[in-house]
Formats: structure tokens, C-alpha cells, sequence
């Protein structure tokens, strides 16, 4: 039974269609496009000077959580539990067995890829916390006399966040278009090439390596943003999320990043509909194929307007329009957290706790070691659906009407006054577009 329940899912998580939301497309469509266009309206009558700065929003933590939080003691538990939960992975990818109930494929595609993000969300940078690279990179400073933060020479700073945005199309690849991608040795192959990508740009560049380059490490700490948990002048500080936003730096690649994420979201909510299907069946070509362009395109797309809309918006002297993506892409944050809540609600919970189970067994042979093979999965979500369908639409409108705060706070800061309103309309228009595509595909059947 464990067997198909993973084997159905695994490959063929997300939304669902119509059937799984029993709420009128029309009225959710219009509804939330309305709620991002009205948003925007109060935010130019009611918030018309920047209200955050980096330097010094936030109160300062409680002395007793801040000392705890930094001490050495702690961090090392942290980065310990991150290298016991690397060998535990490395145990079940090198000798357990080749089966859909290996703990592996819900660690690798549910834990890591939505459990982290969802802990980020509410605990702070919880990958970077915890990154194994980081404690192996300052054993290697350690025994060489460097520096575990500089490496052997100086990160390129044009390369940004690019080599993520990379590695995190190289994982929705494997997740959604790969067509072994339960079957262990891909999985195996491509955790052992990350994780010798990583130790290796570690020991070249250092901890930079992974706060640019760690797909992981780059999406945690995105989503952190919106936590209320920060850091000025490397003191721990607690913030509103739409000021720990807005202290989001603007780093080359930023774009790259959230056009992967949420073009990839997009195009999973999309590619299991009977549209998509009927399509790739119907044109004579390689579903594969199709599949790879698919994904491709939706990311490209999502990037392509996203900068037509900034580099349209207003602008003065002092501010090139080619520096706007970067400047603005955070505001693109909160979208995506909105959508992997929506995308991944039932999926998480139902799949999760059945790795959590699966977890006890890690090779297959009936043990119980962590005392949670006796768990059962509640299915009360998919039971439900009509509060999953709510939850799914609030969600996503949620996130947008975010975004559009935390891009009208950006865009006050960087535009004149003559084009503060004007100037954000394109930006506007973007994310009515996202809107309104978003809940499209999460009403595709």
C-alpha cells in the first residue's frame, strides 16, 4: 500500500484540478486581481513615504535569546545535526535499496525542497544554520591557516546568485520533467554532484560560495525574508516581515533565482492538466521534449516580464534602468511563498509524515529506529477540500498583495516623485499578470 500511495504521488504532486478546488474560477480570478489593483490604490493614498531601513528597523532580541542563539555551543549543535542528517542521506543513497519506500525520494523532493522553506518561513536562515558545507569548509580553514568566510581567492561578485538560480532549475528538472526520477541512482547521482560542487566552491571561495551559489542555502534565506527574524550590523533583531523584506540586498542573479521558482511552480500546477496533455500528445513530438521546453519557457517567461516591467518604470538619472530586476526581484518573494503554499499544502503534509514514517526504515528492512514507523498519515486536508481550496486562494492572494507592498516601499525609495505613481504602474500590471495566471493554472483541468 505504501508503495502506491509514494509511486502516485511522488511524480504527480500540486494542485490538482477543478475537481480539488470547488470554488468558482471566475470569482477567484476576479476577486484576487481586484485585491492586488485595490491594494496598490490604498498603498498611493495612504503610504506615500518609505516607512523601512535596513540600518535601523527591528527591535533588538531579548539578550538571553541573542547570546544563546550566537554562542558557539548552540551554532555547533546546529551545523552537528546538519552533518549527522548528510550521513544518514548519504546511508540511504549508497546502501538502501531501490525501492519508492526508500526515506531518500520524500527527503530529497518533500523535506529538502519544501520542509526547509516552510521552517525558513517561521525560524530564520535554517539551511545556512545548519549547512554541513559551512562546518566542512571551516575544518578546511582550519587545517590550511584561511579564512572560512574568503576561501583561496574572492567569489566573482557578477556572478551573484546566478550559479544558484542554476542549480535550482537543475533540481525542478530532475523533479519535474526527469522521467526516472524515482528511481534511486538518478537521485543518487545528482545529490552526489551537488554535493561535490559544494564542497569544492567552499573550499575555493569560502562561505560566500554558499550564500550565492548553494541552491538550498539561496532559497532558505530568500524565504527567511519573510520571517521576523533578522540581523543589523550582525545583531540579532526582530522585524516586521515586510521590513525584513525590504532589507533584501539587490544581488545579480536575484531574477534568475525567482524565475525559477516560480516558473517552475507554475509549470507544475500546469503540466498534469488535460490541456497540457492533450497538447504534447496531439503535436506528434517527444512528450520529454515537450516537457523540457515547457519548463524552460515558463521560467523564461516569468523572468522576461518581470524585467520588462521594471525596466519600464520610471526612473531618474541616478538610477540605470538596467539595475531595477535586481533592485526590485525580492518584492517577488512573498508571490512565490504564496504559490509553494498553495502548490504544496496537502502534498507536504500527507507526504512528509509518510517519509517521516518511511524515515524509521531507512534500509528497507522493517526496523523502527527513530521510533516513527508506527505513525499514520492524515489525509483530513484531501478530505476537505473546499477549506484546502481556501486555503490554496488565500495563499496565493496573500502573497501578492505582499509583493505589491514591498515593491511600492522599493519603488518610493528608488523613483522621483513625478513618477512615483505612473512609474509603478508597469510593476502593477505584472503582478495582475501573475495574478491572474497563477489562479488560471490553479483552476487548469
Amino acid at each position: 500500500m505504501t508503495v502506491v500511495v509514494i509511486g502516485s504521488l511522488l511524480p504527480e504532486h500540486g494542485l490538482g484540478g477543478a475537481q480539488d478546488l470547488p470554488i468558482s474560477r471566475e470569482l477567484a480570478i476576479l476577486g484576487a486581481a481586484a485585491a492586488v489593483a485595490v491594494s496598490f490604490v490604498v498603498l498611493v493614498l495612504a503610504w506615500r513615504q518609505p516607512r523601512y531601513d535596513a540600518a535601523t528597523s527591528g527591535r533588538p532580541a531579548p539578550s538571553w535569546l541573542a547570546e544563546f542563539v550566537d554562542s558557539v555551543a548552540w551554532r555547533g549543535v546546529l551545523r552537528l545535526v546538519g552533518l549527522l542528517a548528510l550521513a544518514y542521506l548519504v546511508l540511504v543513497a549508497v546502501a538502501g535499496r531501490d525501492l519508492l519506500i526508500n526515506p531518500i525520494f520524500g527527503i530529497f523532493y518533500v523535506w529538502i525542497w519544501v520542509g526547509v522553506p516552510v521552517a525558513s518561513l517561521f525560524l530564520g536562515r535554517v539551511w545556512r544554520a545548519v549547512s554541513p558545507f559551512r562546518l566542512i569548509t571551516t575544518g578546511i580553514a582550519r587545517v590550511s591557516g584561511g579564512d572560512p568566510d574568503e576561501g583561496l581567492v574572492d567569489y566573482p561578485a557578477r556572478l551573484g546568485m546566478w550559479p544558484a538560480a542554476v542549480g535550482l532549475f537543475a533540481f525542478v528538472w530532475m523533479e519535474l520533467v526527469y522521467p526516472h526520477n524515482v528511481d534511486l541512482s538518478p537521485v543518487r547521482l545528482w545529490c552526489g554532484v551537488y554535493l561535490g560542487l559544494m564542497i569544492i566552491g567552499g573550499a575555493l571561495f569560502g562561505n560566500t560560495f554558499y550564500a550565492r551559489a548553494d541552491p538550498f542555502e539561496v532559497y532558505s534565506s530568500l524565504v527567511a525574508r519573510l520571517s521576523i527574524w533578522g540581523r543589523r550590523d550582525g545583531r540579532l533583531v526582530l522585524r516586521s516581515p515586510l521590513a525584513n523584506l525590504d532589507s533584501t540586498p539587490p544581488t545579480p542573479g536575484l531574477i534568475g533565482v525567482i524565475a525559477v521558482l516560480f516558473g517552475s511552480t507554475a509549470f507544475d500546477a500546469f503540466r498534469e492538466s488535460t490541456r497540457w496533455l492533450s497538447f504534447t500528445q496531439d503535436t506528434g513530438y517527444s512528450t520529454y521534449l515537450q516537457n523540457n521546453l515547457g519548463l524552460l519557457a515558463f521560467c523564461l517567461v516569468v523572468g522576461l516580464i518581470f524585467w520588462l516591467a521594471c525596466v519600464a518604470t520610471g526612473v531618474g538619472p541616478d538610477q540605470p534602468r538596467r539595475r531595477l530586476p535586481d533592485q526590485l526581484a525580492f518584492s517577488v518573494i512573498p508571490i512565490v511563498v504564496g504559490y509553494i503554499v498553495a502548490h504544496y499544502l496537502s502534498y507536504f503534509v500527507e507526504i512528509g509524515t509518510q517519509t517521516l514514517i518511511q524515515a524509521s526504515d531507512p534500509l528497507s528492512d522493517g526496523s523502527n529506529i527513530f521510533g516513527t514507523g508506527t505513525l499514520r498519515v492524515s489525509y483530513w486536508l484531501s478530505y476537505h477540500p473546499t477549506f484546502l481550496a481556501d486555503s490554496k486562494v488565500i495563499a496565493v492572494v496573500a502573497g501578492h498583495v505582499v509583493g505589491v507592498v514591498a515593491a511600492h516601499e522599493r519603488a518610493i525609495k528608488l523613483l522621483p516623485k513625478k513618477h512615483q505613481l505612473t512609474g509603478q504602474l508597469p510593476l502593477l500590471a505584472a503582478m495582475i499578470v501573475f495574478t491572474v495566471g497563477g489562479l488560471y493554472l490553479l483552476f487548469s483541468t
